[in-house]
C-alpha cells in the first residue's frame, strides 16, 4: 500500500498535473458542429465527434509538456507556477519530452477510429500540434500575434469537429469562436500586466509590450464586436430558416451578461488569468452558460 502511495505521489500525480486533464475542457468547441447542426442525438456522429474531443485533448497534453519544458526557468521565478513539476523538480525534462511525444502519439492514434475522415482530422489536430509548437518556442513572444494563436487553435478544434462529423461549420460560428476566444485571451494577459505592475517583473517577454490601458481598451473591443457579431448571427435569415425560429435573438441576453460577467471577473476581481478556472469555479458564469445551453437546446430540438 505504502509502495502504491508513493508511486501516486512521485510519478503519477506529477504526471497528470503537466498534462493538465482539466483543461480539457476548452475542446468541447469540437462538439459545437453538431450542436448547432441539430445532430447531437445522432449517436455516431457523436461518437466521431467525442473521438475528436480525445484527439485534441491529447495534443493539448503534449503541448502542455512542451510549454512547461521552455517556460522552465520563467516558472521558478513565478510566485504559482514555480509549483509546477518541471520548475519544482518533480519530474525532469526528459521524461517531461518522452511525455510529450506519447501523449502526440496517442493524440494521432485516435484518428483512424474515424474511418475515412480520420485523415483530414489527424492533420487538422497535427496542425494545431505544429501551431501551438512554434507558439512556444517562438511566437509567444509577440504581443497580439500570441493571443492570435491562442484564438486561432479553437477555430482549428470548430473545423476539425465539423470535419469529424462532415457538417460544415457557418461563418457566423467561426468568426464568433475566434472573436470570443480573443477576448478571453486579452482578459487572460491582463492578469500578467497586473502581475507586472506590482513586481516589476514581467511574467513573460511580452508582457512589456502590454499595459492595463492597451489590454482595457482591446477587451471592451472584443468583447463588443463579440456581442454585435453574435446580434446579426441571431437575426440573420439564415439562421431563423435553419433553425425555424424566429427567437434566436432572445439569446443574447445570456451572451451579454456573460461578457458582463467576464469583464467584472477581469477588473473588479482581477482573476482573470485562468479562464477554464473561471468557468469551473464561477457559479454565476456557469449558471449563464447553462441558460444559454438549454435555450437552444429548446430552439434547436423542441
Amino acid at each position: 500500500m505504502h509502495n502504491i502511495s508513493r508511486l501516486w505521489s512521485t510519478y503519477l500525480l506529477p504526471a497528470i498535473r503537466i498534462i493538465r486533464p482539466r483543461q480539457w475542457v476548452k475542446n468541447f468547441f469540437v462538439f459545437l458542429p453538431l450542436f448547432f447542426g441539430g445532430q447531437m442525438a445522432n449517436t455516431s456522429l457523436f461518437i466521431e465527434a467525442l473521438i475528436t474531443f480525445v484527439a485534441f485533448s491529447l495534443a493539448a497534453s503534449s503541448i502542455y509538456c512542451l510549454n512547461d519544458i521552455v517556460d522552465v526557468e520563467a516558472d521558478r521565478q513565478h510566485p504559482v507556477k514555480c509549483h509546477r513539476p518541471i520548475a519544482s523538480g518533480q519530474v525532469s525534462v526528459l521524461a517531461a519530452y518522452v511525455l510529450m511525444m506519447v501523449m502526440l502519439l496517442l493524440s494521432l492514434g485516435c484518428c483512424p477510429l474515424m474511418g475515412d475522415r480520420g485523415l483530414t482530422v489527424g492533420a487538422v489536430v497535427l496542425g494545431y500540434w505544429a501551431m501551438n509548437v512554434g507558439y512556444c518556442v517562438w511566437l509567444k513572444s509577440y504581443a497580439i500575434i500570441d493571443v492570435c494563436v491562442i484564438a486561432f487553435g479553437f477555430v482549428l478544434r470548430i473545423l476539425a469537429g465539423g470535419l469529424a462529423t462532415d457538417i460544415e461549420p457557418s461563418n457566423w460560428l467561426v468568426l464568433m469562436t475566434f472573436l470570443l476566444t480573443l477576448f478571453l485571451a486579452f482578459a487572460k494577459r491582463r492578469d500578467d500586466v497586473l502581475r507586472m505592475e506590482s513586481t516589476g517583473k514581467p511574467p513573460r517577454k511580452n508582457t512589456i509590450r502590454y499595459n492595463l490601458t492597451f489590454i482595457n481598451q482591446a477587451i471592451t473591443i472584443t468583447a463588443s464586436i463579440t456581442l454585435v457579431c453574435y446580434i446579426m448571427y441571431t437575426v440573420s435569415p439564415e439562421v431563423t430558416a435553419r433553425f425555424n425560429s424566429h427567437y434566436v435573438y432572445l439569446t443574447t441576453i445570456f451572451v451579454l451578461v456573460g461578457l458582463l460577467r467576464y469583464i467584472q471577473i477581469a477588473v473588479v476581481d482581477k482573476k482573470s488569468g485562468d479562464p477554464t478556472k473561471v468557468i469551473l469555479r464561477d457559479r454565476f458564469t456557469q449558471l449563464v452558460v447553462l441558460a444559454w445551453g438549454l435555450s437552444y437546446l429548446f430552439i434547436i430540438y423542441f
